[in-house]
C-alpha cells in the first residue's frame, strides 16, 4: 500500500511528463507573428503606401515643370504661285524646325479644393495605421487563443500520460491478485482493455495537439515542422470592469475610430465638391528657343529665345446641375457616416456586455473545475490505496480513474474559456497585454 501511494503522488501531483522541445512563450509567440504573420506584413505594406501618396504633389498644391524638345525635318518637290503672279519651284526642298525650352504650370487657387484634397490624404494615412492596428489586434488575439488552446490540450495529454501510467499499476496489481488467486483472470483482461483504450485515447490527443502546433506555426509564418512546449499555467486577469471597459472602448477600439475617420473623409469630399463652384487660377511661364530652316519661301532662316508667362482662369457656370448633385450626395454620406457610428458603437457596446457576461460565468465555472478536480484528485488516492487492498472493484476503481481525467479535461477548458473570454473584450476595447 506504501508503495501505491508513493506511485500515485508521483504521476498525480508532480508535474506531468519531461519536456525535451525548446519552450515557447505567449509573448515570444506575439513577437514573431508581428515579425512574420503576411497579413500584418500586407498591412505594414499598404500603410506605407498611403504614407507616400500623402504628399503636397499628390494633392496637387505644388508647380510641375516640364523640359520640351521637338524637331521636324522635311525634304519635298516644292512648286509656289505668289500673289503677283511669280512662280517658284523647288526639287528636294529642305525644311527644318527646332523647338525646346522649359515650361512650367502652376494651380494657384481652386476653391481650396487642394487644400482638402490635401487633408484627406492625411486621414488616409491615418486610415492604413488604424488598419493595421486592427489586423495586429485580430492576429494577437488568434495567436493567443491558438497558443492557449495547445496549453489546454497539452495539459490533457498529460494527464492522459498520467492515467495510462495508472492503469499500468492497476494491471500489475490484477496481475499480482490473479497470481496468488485473489482475482480472476476477468478482472485482469477487463484492465487490460482499460489500458488499450487509454492509449488509444492518447494518441488520438497527441494528433490533436500535433496539428494546432501546425496552425500556430502556420500563423506565425514559420517552418511548420518546428517542435516546441508551451507554458502549462493560464493566466487569467481577474480584475476586468464593465464600465471601464466601455470607456476603454469608446477610445481605443478601432473599429470605432475607422468609422469615426470615414465621417471625416466624407466632410473633406464634401468640401472638395464645393470647390468647383469657385474659379480655377492657373499661370504657367518658360523659356523657349525655336530655329527654323526653310530652302523654299521668305524666310531662309529664323531664330528666336525668350520668356513667356501667362495666366488662366476658368469657372463653371452651368453643368446640367451636376455641381448640386454631386453636393448633395456628398452630405449624404455624412448623414450615413454618423449613422454609422452609432451603429457601430451600439455593436460594440452589445459585444462587450454579451462578452463580459461570458467572461464572468467562465471565471466561476474555472474555480468551481478547480475545484472538482482538488476532489477527483483525493477520491482517485483513496481508492488507489482501497485498491491495493482489495477492498474495492476494479470497475469501481476505473470509475474514479475517470472521474479524474474528466475533472482534469473539464477544469482545463474551463481555465480556457475564462482565458479566450478575456482575450475577447481586451481585443474588442483594442488593448490586448499578454
Amino acid at each position: 500500500m506504501k508503495r501505491a501511494i508513493t506511485f500515485l503522488f508521483i504521476v498525480v501531483f508532480l508535474p506531468f511528463g519531461a519536456q525535451s522541445q525548446e519552450l515557447l512563450t505567449v509573448k515570444e509567440a506575439v513577437e514573431i507573428a508581428l515579425e512574420n504573420n503576411y497579413s500584418i506584413r500586407l498591412s505594414k505594406n499598404d500603410l506605407l503606401v498611403a504614407k507616400e501618396n500623402s504628399t503636397y504633389g499628390n494633392a496637387g498644391m505644388l508647380p510641375s515643370v516640364t523640359a520640351n524638345l521637338n524637331q521636324n525635318n522635311s525634304v519635298q518637290n516644292s512648286h509656289q504661285v505668289q500673289n503677283n503672279g511669280e512662280q517658284r519651284s523647288l526639287d528636294n526642298a529642305k525644311n527644318n524646325s527646332l523647338n525646346y525650352g522649359v515650361s512650367i504650370g502652376w494651380t494657384v487657387f481652386d476653391g481650396m479644393g487642394m487644400f482638402a484634397r490635401y487633408e484627406r490624404l492625411q486621414e488616409l494615412e491615418k486610415q492604413g495605421g488604424l488598419q493595421l492596428k486592427r489586423m495586429v489586434l485580430t492576429t494577437i488575439g488568434d495567436v493567443i487563443t491558438l497558443y492557449y488552446t495547445i496549453v489546454e490540450q497539452q495539459n490533457l495529454l498529460s494527464a492522459l500520460d498520467s492515467n495510462i501510467a495508472i492503469s499500468r499499476e492497476r494491471l500489475r496489481t490484477a496481475e499480482n491478485r490473479f497470481s496468488i488467486g485473489k482475482a480472476a483472470r476477468l478482472e485482469v483482461l477487463n484492465v487490460q482493455v482499460n489500458l488499450n483504450e487509454d492509449i488509444s485515447g492518447r494518441l488520438r490527443q497527441a494528433e490533436t495537439v500535433r496539428n494546432l502546433k501546425t496552425e500556430l506555426n502556420s500563423l506565425l509564418a514559420r517552418n511548420l515542422d518546428i517542435d516546441f512546449y508551451v507554458e502549462d499555467d493560464v493566466h487569467i486577469d481577474d480584475g476586468l470592469i464593465y464600465a471601464d471597459l466601455l470607456d476603454r472602448a469608446s477610445r481605443f477600439n478601432p473599429d470605432l475610430q475607422l468609422i469615426a475617420l470615414n465621417k471625416r473623409l466624407a466632410e473633406l469630399d464634401l468640401k472638395n465638391v464645393r470647390a468647383s463652384r469657385y474659379p480655377t487660377v492657373r499661370v504657367s511661364g518658360g523659356y523657349n528657343f525655336s530655329r527654323s530652316e526653310s530652302s523654299l519661301g521668305f524666310v531662309a532662316h529664323s531664330n528666336a529665345r525668350g520668356l513667356t508667362y501667362g495666366v488662366t482662369a476658368s469657372l463653371n457656370i452651368f453643368d446640367g446641375f451636376n455641381q448640386r448633385r454631386n453636393e448633395r450626395i456628398a452630405k449624404i454620406q455624412i448623414d450615413n457616416a454618423s449613422l454609422q457610428i452609432e451603429q457601430q458603437r451600439l455593436l460594440v457596446e452589445t459585444a462587450i456586455k454579451t462578452a463580459y457576461e461570458t467572461y464572468l460565468t467562465n471565471m466561476e465555472l474555472s474555480k468551481l473545475e478547480e475545484r472538482n478536480e482538488d476532489i477527483a484528485r483525493q477520491n482517485l488516492e483513496i481508492t488507489l490505496a482501497k485498491y491495493t487492498i482489495g477492498s474495492i472493484s476494479s470497475v469501481e476503481f476505473r470509475d474514479a480513474q475517470e472521474n479524474f481525467i474528466n475533472a482534469i479535461s473539464r477544469n482545463n477548458s474551463a481555465r480556457l474559456q475564462a482565458k479566450l473570454s478575456e482575450v475577447q473584450l481586451k481585443e474588442l476595447i483594442g488593448q490586448i497585454d499578454f
